[in-house]
Protein backbone atom coordinates (compact mmCIF):
# COMPACT_ATOMS: atom_id res chain seq x y z
CA UNK A 1 0.00 0.00 0.00
CA UNK A 2 1.25 3.48 -0.76
CA UNK A 3 2.00 6.08 1.92
CA UNK A 4 -1.18 7.99 2.75
CA UNK A 5 0.37 11.34 3.60
CA UNK A 6 1.40 12.81 0.24
CA UNK A 7 -0.46 15.99 -0.63
CA UNK A 8 -1.32 17.18 -4.12
CA UNK A 9 -3.63 20.04 -5.09
CA UNK A 10 -6.53 18.89 -7.24
CA UNK A 11 -5.95 21.09 -10.26
CA UNK A 12 -5.08 24.78 -10.35
CA UNK A 13 -6.78 27.21 -8.00
CA UNK A 14 -7.89 29.54 -10.74
CA UNK A 15 -11.13 31.07 -11.91
CA UNK A 16 -13.79 32.79 -9.89
CA UNK A 17 -12.79 30.99 -6.70
CA UNK A 18 -9.05 31.01 -6.14
CA UNK A 19 -9.16 30.86 -2.33
CA UNK A 20 -6.93 28.10 -0.89
CA UNK A 21 -8.94 25.14 0.39
CA UNK A 22 -8.47 25.83 4.09
CA UNK A 23 -8.54 29.62 4.02
CA UNK A 24 -11.78 30.92 5.49
CA UNK A 25 -13.48 27.56 5.02
CA UNK A 26 -14.40 24.58 7.16
CA UNK A 27 -12.45 21.65 5.72
CA UNK A 28 -14.08 18.21 5.52
CA UNK A 29 -11.91 15.10 5.05
CA UNK A 30 -13.62 12.65 2.67
CA UNK A 31 -12.85 8.99 1.92
CA UNK A 32 -13.45 8.72 -1.83
CA UNK A 33 -13.09 4.94 -2.06
CA UNK A 34 -15.26 3.37 0.64
CA UNK A 35 -18.72 3.24 -0.93
CA UNK A 36 -20.43 0.66 -3.09
CA UNK A 37 -20.79 3.18 -5.94
CA UNK A 38 -17.11 4.13 -6.04
CA UNK A 39 -15.42 7.52 -6.29
CA UNK A 40 -17.77 8.84 -9.00
CA UNK A 41 -20.66 9.11 -6.53
CA UNK A 42 -18.45 10.63 -3.83
CA UNK A 43 -17.02 13.31 -6.12
CA UNK A 44 -20.49 14.08 -7.49
CA UNK A 45 -21.75 14.42 -3.92
CA UNK A 46 -19.05 16.82 -2.75
CA UNK A 47 -19.56 18.83 -5.96
CA UNK A 48 -23.22 19.30 -4.97
CA UNK A 49 -22.12 20.43 -1.54
CA UNK A 50 -19.54 22.82 -2.97
CA UNK A 51 -22.12 24.39 -5.25
CA UNK A 52 -24.58 24.98 -2.39
CA UNK A 53 -22.07 26.09 0.26
CA UNK A 54 -18.98 28.19 -0.51
CA UNK A 55 -17.80 27.82 3.10
CA UNK A 56 -16.77 24.15 2.67
CA UNK A 57 -13.37 22.92 1.51
CA UNK A 58 -12.39 19.30 1.02
CA UNK A 59 -9.43 16.97 1.45
CA UNK A 60 -10.21 13.96 -0.74
CA UNK A 61 -8.45 10.64 -0.17
CA UNK A 62 -7.79 7.91 -2.72
CA UNK A 63 -5.70 7.13 -5.84
CA UNK A 64 -4.44 10.50 -7.08
CA UNK A 65 -4.67 9.75 -10.79
CA UNK A 66 -8.28 8.57 -10.57
CA UNK A 67 -9.47 11.39 -8.33
CA UNK A 68 -7.69 14.14 -10.26
CA UNK A 69 -9.57 13.19 -13.43
CA UNK A 70 -12.93 13.14 -11.64
CA UNK A 71 -12.37 16.40 -9.76
CA UNK A 72 -11.18 18.30 -12.83
CA UNK A 73 -14.49 17.52 -14.55
CA UNK A 74 -16.38 19.37 -11.79
CA UNK A 75 -16.19 23.12 -12.19
CA UNK A 76 -17.69 23.61 -8.70
CA UNK A 77 -14.64 21.95 -7.12
CA UNK A 78 -12.02 24.23 -8.65
CA UNK A 79 -9.82 25.51 -5.84
CA UNK A 80 -11.93 23.66 -3.26
CA UNK A 81 -10.23 20.25 -3.10
CA UNK A 82 -6.85 18.85 -2.15
CA UNK A 83 -6.13 15.23 -3.02
CA UNK A 84 -4.19 12.94 -0.71
CA UNK A 85 -2.80 9.99 -2.60
CA UNK A 86 -3.85 6.70 -0.96
CA UNK A 87 -3.81 3.58 -3.10
CA UNK A 88 -5.16 1.12 -0.56
CA UNK A 89 -8.92 0.53 -0.17
CA UNK A 90 -10.81 -0.95 2.79
CA UNK A 91 -13.39 -3.32 1.33
CA UNK A 92 -16.82 -3.96 2.78
CA UNK A 93 -15.94 -7.57 3.66
CA UNK A 94 -12.60 -6.75 5.34
CA UNK A 95 -12.42 -7.68 9.01
CA UNK A 96 -11.84 -4.74 11.36
CA UNK A 97 -8.96 -6.62 13.05
CA UNK A 98 -7.17 -6.96 9.69
CA UNK A 99 -7.72 -3.31 8.86
CA UNK A 100 -6.35 -2.26 12.24
CA UNK A 101 -3.11 -4.12 11.52
CA UNK A 102 -2.73 -3.40 7.81
CA UNK A 103 -4.88 -0.34 7.14
CA UNK A 104 -2.11 2.25 6.90
CA UNK A 105 -1.97 3.53 3.34
CA UNK A 106 -5.69 3.12 2.74
CA UNK A 107 -8.01 5.99 1.88
CA UNK A 108 -9.91 5.41 5.16
CA UNK A 109 -6.77 5.68 7.30
CA UNK A 110 -5.68 8.80 5.42
CA UNK A 111 -9.12 10.37 5.87
CA UNK A 112 -8.93 9.99 9.65
CA UNK A 113 -5.33 11.16 9.74
CA UNK A 114 -6.34 14.57 8.37
CA UNK A 115 -8.69 15.03 11.33
CA UNK A 116 -6.10 13.72 13.78
CA UNK A 117 -3.55 16.24 12.45
CA UNK A 118 -5.99 19.14 12.69
CA UNK A 119 -6.12 19.74 8.93
CA UNK A 120 -9.84 18.94 8.74
CA UNK A 121 -12.70 19.31 11.21
CA UNK A 122 -14.73 16.19 10.36
CA UNK A 123 -14.14 12.91 8.50
CA UNK A 124 -16.75 11.42 6.14
CA UNK A 125 -16.67 7.86 4.78
CA UNK A 126 -19.12 5.49 3.07
CA UNK A 127 -16.91 2.53 3.95
CA UNK A 128 -17.00 -0.56 6.15
CA UNK A 129 -18.60 0.53 9.47
CA UNK A 130 -16.68 -1.88 11.71
CA UNK A 131 -13.35 -0.99 10.13
CA UNK A 132 -14.11 2.73 10.28
CA UNK A 133 -14.93 2.55 13.98
CA UNK A 134 -11.83 0.45 14.71
CA UNK A 135 -9.53 2.84 12.87
CA UNK A 136 -11.27 5.86 14.39
CA UNK A 137 -10.57 4.51 17.88
CA UNK A 138 -6.91 3.93 16.98
CA UNK A 139 -6.19 7.23 15.26
CA UNK A 140 -8.52 9.60 17.14
CA UNK A 141 -8.77 7.82 20.50
CA UNK A 142 -11.69 7.95 22.91
CA UNK A 143 -12.57 11.08 24.83
CA UNK A 144 -11.34 10.77 28.45
CA UNK A 145 -14.19 9.37 30.48
CA UNK A 146 -15.89 7.57 27.57
CA UNK A 147 -15.85 3.78 27.77
CA UNK A 148 -17.62 2.98 24.51
CA UNK A 149 -18.13 5.34 21.56
CA UNK A 150 -21.60 5.30 20.01
CA UNK A 151 -23.11 5.78 16.57
CA UNK A 152 -25.95 8.31 16.57
CA UNK A 153 -28.47 8.64 13.74
CA UNK A 154 -31.35 10.96 12.93
CA UNK A 155 -34.68 9.14 12.78
CA UNK A 156 -37.78 10.68 11.11
CA UNK A 157 -40.31 11.52 13.81
CA UNK A 158 -43.41 13.55 14.68
CA UNK A 159 -41.37 16.13 16.57
CA UNK A 160 -41.36 19.75 15.25
CA UNK A 161 -37.75 19.26 14.14
CA UNK A 162 -38.86 16.25 12.06
CA UNK A 163 -36.32 13.91 13.67
CA UNK A 164 -35.24 12.10 16.79
CA UNK A 165 -31.67 11.15 17.66
CA UNK A 166 -31.03 7.48 18.46
CA UNK A 167 -27.82 5.98 19.84
CA UNK A 168 -26.14 3.54 19.88
CA UNK A 169 -27.06 1.90 16.57
CA UNK A 170 -24.17 -0.48 16.18
CA UNK A 171 -20.80 0.71 17.47
CA UNK A 172 -20.84 -2.00 20.16
CA UNK A 173 -23.49 -4.61 20.93
CA UNK A 174 -22.88 -4.32 24.68
CA UNK A 175 -23.68 -1.47 27.04
CA UNK A 176 -23.89 -1.35 30.83
CA UNK A 177 -25.53 1.36 32.93
CA UNK A 178 -22.51 3.71 32.82
CA UNK A 179 -22.29 3.32 29.03
CA UNK A 180 -25.97 4.20 28.70
CA UNK A 181 -25.44 7.29 30.88
CA UNK A 182 -22.57 8.36 28.61
CA UNK A 183 -24.81 7.82 25.56
CA UNK A 184 -27.42 10.05 27.17
CA UNK A 185 -24.88 12.82 27.78
CA UNK A 186 -23.47 12.59 24.26
CA UNK A 187 -26.92 12.32 22.67
CA UNK A 188 -28.06 15.42 24.54
CA UNK A 189 -25.04 17.36 23.25
CA UNK A 190 -25.72 16.18 19.72
CA UNK A 191 -29.39 17.21 19.90
CA UNK A 192 -28.52 20.55 21.48
CA UNK A 193 -25.84 21.46 18.93
CA UNK A 194 -26.96 19.55 15.85
CA UNK A 195 -30.70 20.18 16.15
CA UNK A 196 -30.73 23.46 18.13
CA UNK A 197 -32.73 21.96 21.02
CA UNK A 198 -31.89 23.97 24.12
CA UNK A 199 -33.12 21.32 26.57
CA UNK A 200 -33.46 17.91 24.84
CA UNK A 201 -35.77 15.23 26.22
CA UNK A 202 -34.02 11.88 26.75
CA UNK A 203 -35.79 8.51 26.71
CA UNK A 204 -34.28 5.12 27.59
CA UNK A 205 -35.51 2.32 25.30
CA UNK A 206 -37.09 -0.61 27.14
CA UNK A 207 -39.75 -3.30 26.74
CA UNK A 208 -42.24 -1.12 28.62
CA UNK A 209 -42.53 2.27 30.26
CA UNK A 210 -43.04 0.93 33.79
CA UNK A 211 -40.02 1.41 36.05
CA UNK A 212 -40.09 -2.23 37.22
CA UNK A 213 -39.59 -3.59 33.68
CA UNK A 214 -36.38 -4.44 31.86
CA UNK A 215 -32.93 -5.82 32.62
CA UNK A 216 -31.01 -4.87 35.74
CA UNK A 217 -28.60 -2.59 33.84
CA UNK A 218 -31.53 -0.69 32.34
CA UNK A 219 -33.02 -0.05 35.78
CA UNK A 220 -29.62 1.10 37.04
CA UNK A 221 -29.17 3.32 33.96
CA UNK A 222 -32.60 4.82 34.57
CA UNK A 223 -31.49 6.02 38.00
CA UNK A 224 -28.11 7.30 36.77
CA UNK A 225 -29.63 9.29 33.89
CA UNK A 226 -32.37 10.68 36.11
CA UNK A 227 -29.80 11.97 38.61
CA UNK A 228 -27.59 13.45 35.86
CA UNK A 229 -30.39 15.27 34.02
CA UNK A 230 -30.54 18.54 36.03
CA UNK A 231 -26.78 19.19 35.90
CA UNK A 232 -26.52 18.16 32.24
CA UNK A 233 -29.42 20.42 31.21
CA UNK A 234 -31.74 17.83 29.69
CA UNK A 235 -35.10 16.40 30.68
CA UNK A 236 -35.33 12.66 31.31
CA UNK A 237 -38.73 11.24 30.36
CA UNK A 238 -37.91 7.74 31.64
CA UNK A 239 -38.42 4.51 29.76
CA UNK A 240 -39.81 4.60 26.22
CA UNK A 241 -40.90 1.79 23.89
CA UNK A 242 -40.22 0.95 20.26
CA UNK A 243 -43.30 2.87 19.14
CA UNK A 244 -41.80 6.05 20.58
CA UNK A 245 -38.77 5.95 18.24
CA UNK A 246 -40.65 7.85 15.48
CA UNK A 247 -42.90 9.60 18.03
CA UNK A 248 -42.83 12.93 19.87
CA UNK A 249 -42.45 11.86 23.49
CA UNK A 250 -38.68 12.51 23.47
CA UNK A 251 -35.88 13.91 21.30
CA UNK A 252 -33.13 11.37 22.04
CA UNK A 253 -33.56 7.60 22.37
CA UNK A 254 -30.78 5.82 24.27
CA UNK A 255 -30.16 2.09 23.79
CA UNK A 256 -27.41 -0.49 23.29
CA UNK A 257 -25.87 -1.08 19.89
CA UNK A 258 -27.53 -4.46 19.30
CA UNK A 259 -31.06 -3.18 19.91
CA UNK A 260 -30.43 0.08 18.08
CA UNK A 261 -29.03 -1.63 15.00
CA UNK A 262 -31.93 -4.08 14.81
CA UNK A 263 -34.38 -1.18 15.17
CA UNK A 264 -32.84 0.97 12.44
CA UNK A 265 -32.54 -1.91 9.97
CA UNK A 266 -36.15 -2.89 10.68
CA UNK A 267 -37.29 0.68 10.13
CA UNK A 268 -35.39 1.01 6.85
CA UNK A 269 -36.77 -2.30 5.60
CA UNK A 270 -40.33 -1.37 6.59
CA UNK A 271 -40.06 2.01 4.85
CA UNK A 272 -38.87 0.32 1.65
CA UNK A 273 -41.69 -2.23 1.85
CA UNK A 274 -44.32 0.51 2.24
CA UNK A 275 -42.83 2.41 -0.71
CA UNK A 276 -42.91 -0.70 -2.90
CA UNK A 277 -46.49 -1.51 -1.87
CA UNK A 278 -47.60 2.05 -2.69
CA UNK A 279 -46.05 1.78 -6.15
CA UNK A 280 -47.84 -1.52 -6.74
CA UNK A 281 -51.16 -0.08 -5.52
CA UNK A 282 -50.99 2.92 -7.84
CA UNK A 283 -50.17 0.70 -10.83
CA UNK A 284 -53.04 -1.69 -10.13
CA UNK A 285 -55.59 -0.19 -12.56
CA UNK A 286 -56.08 2.77 -14.94
CA UNK A 287 -58.03 4.58 -12.23
CA UNK A 288 -55.28 4.09 -9.67
CA UNK A 289 -52.76 5.46 -12.18
CA UNK A 290 -54.91 8.56 -12.60
CA UNK A 291 -55.13 8.86 -8.82
CA UNK A 292 -51.35 8.68 -8.63
CA UNK A 293 -51.05 11.56 -11.11
CA UNK A 294 -53.53 13.66 -9.13
CA UNK A 295 -51.61 12.95 -5.92
CA UNK A 296 -48.18 13.40 -7.50
CA UNK A 297 -47.23 16.55 -5.57
CA UNK A 298 -48.23 15.04 -2.24
CA UNK A 299 -46.42 11.78 -3.05
CA UNK A 300 -43.25 13.67 -3.98
CA UNK A 301 -43.44 15.58 -0.71
CA UNK A 302 -43.84 12.30 1.19
CA UNK A 303 -40.97 10.70 -0.71
CA UNK A 304 -38.69 13.61 0.15
CA UNK A 305 -39.78 13.50 3.78
CA UNK A 306 -38.88 9.81 4.27
CA UNK A 307 -35.99 9.59 1.76
CA UNK A 308 -33.14 8.04 3.79
CA UNK A 309 -30.57 9.68 1.51
CA UNK A 310 -31.50 13.12 2.82
CA UNK A 311 -30.75 12.19 6.44
CA UNK A 312 -27.75 10.06 5.50
CA UNK A 313 -25.04 9.84 8.07
CA UNK A 314 -24.42 8.17 11.40
CA UNK A 315 -22.16 10.19 13.70
CA UNK A 316 -19.45 8.54 15.80
CA UNK A 317 -19.67 10.16 19.23
CA UNK A 318 -17.13 9.85 22.03
CA UNK A 319 -13.93 10.28 20.01
CA UNK A 320 -11.34 13.06 19.83
CA UNK A 321 -12.69 14.08 16.44
CA UNK A 322 -16.00 13.86 14.64
CA UNK A 323 -16.61 11.08 12.09
CA UNK A 324 -19.71 10.83 9.89
CA UNK A 325 -20.45 7.37 8.50
CA UNK A 326 -22.48 7.55 5.30
CA UNK A 327 -24.47 4.59 3.96
CA UNK A 328 -22.29 2.31 1.88
CA UNK A 329 -24.78 2.51 -1.00
CA UNK A 330 -25.02 6.32 -0.88
CA UNK A 331 -25.37 8.11 -4.23
CA UNK A 332 -24.49 11.76 -4.85
CA UNK A 333 -27.56 12.93 -2.90
CA UNK A 334 -26.61 10.77 0.08
CA UNK A 335 -22.98 11.88 0.06
CA UNK A 336 -24.04 15.54 -0.11
CA UNK A 337 -26.35 14.99 2.88
CA UNK A 338 -23.51 13.42 4.89
CA UNK A 339 -21.23 16.35 4.03
CA UNK A 340 -23.95 18.82 5.07
CA UNK A 341 -24.26 17.08 8.43
CA UNK A 342 -20.48 17.08 8.85
CA UNK A 343 -20.36 20.81 8.11
CA UNK A 344 -23.10 21.59 10.65
CA UNK A 345 -21.35 19.59 13.38
CA UNK A 346 -18.02 21.27 12.60
CA UNK A 347 -19.67 24.67 12.91
CA UNK A 348 -20.94 23.74 16.37
CA UNK A 349 -17.58 22.28 17.53
CA UNK A 350 -19.47 19.20 18.71
CA UNK A 351 -16.46 17.16 19.84
CA UNK A 352 -15.22 19.75 22.33
CA UNK A 353 -18.72 20.28 23.70
CA UNK A 354 -19.12 16.54 24.28
CA UNK A 355 -15.71 16.48 26.00
CA UNK A 356 -16.82 19.24 28.35
CA UNK A 357 -20.14 17.55 29.08
CA UNK A 358 -18.57 14.14 29.84
CA UNK A 359 -15.86 15.76 31.98
CA UNK A 360 -18.46 17.70 33.98
CA UNK A 361 -20.26 14.43 34.77
CA UNK A 362 -17.18 13.23 36.67
CA UNK A 363 -17.07 9.83 34.96
CA UNK A 364 -13.85 7.84 35.43
CA UNK A 365 -11.37 7.87 32.58
CA UNK A 366 -11.00 4.50 30.87
CA UNK A 367 -7.66 3.00 29.94
CA UNK A 368 -6.87 2.29 26.30
CA UNK A 369 -7.74 -1.25 25.28
CA UNK A 370 -4.96 -3.73 24.71
CA UNK A 371 -6.02 -3.95 21.08
CA UNK A 372 -5.57 -0.21 20.64
CA UNK A 373 -2.15 -0.30 22.34
CA UNK A 374 -0.94 -3.07 20.04
CA UNK A 375 -2.25 -1.36 16.91
CA UNK A 376 -0.63 1.94 17.90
Amino acid sequence: MSDAHSQTPAGPSTGADATPVGQGRIVISVDAMGGDRGPNAVVAGIARSAKKNPEIGFILHGPKAVLTRLVQKRRQLRGRVEIRDAEGVVRMDDKPSQVMRHGKGTSMWSTLESVRNGEAKVAVSCGNTGALMALSMIRLRKIPGVNRPAIAVLWPSRNPSGFNVMLDVGADVRADEEDLLQFALMGASYARNGMRLERPRIGLLNVGTEENKGRAELKAAHDLIERAAPGAHFDFVGFVEGGDIPGDSCDVIVTDGFTGNVAIKTGEGTAKLIGDLLKEAFKFSPLSRIAALLALTSLQRLQKRIDPRRVNGGVFLGLNGTVVKSHGSADATGVAAAVKLAFQLAQQDLTNKIKARVASAGLPEQDATEETKVAE
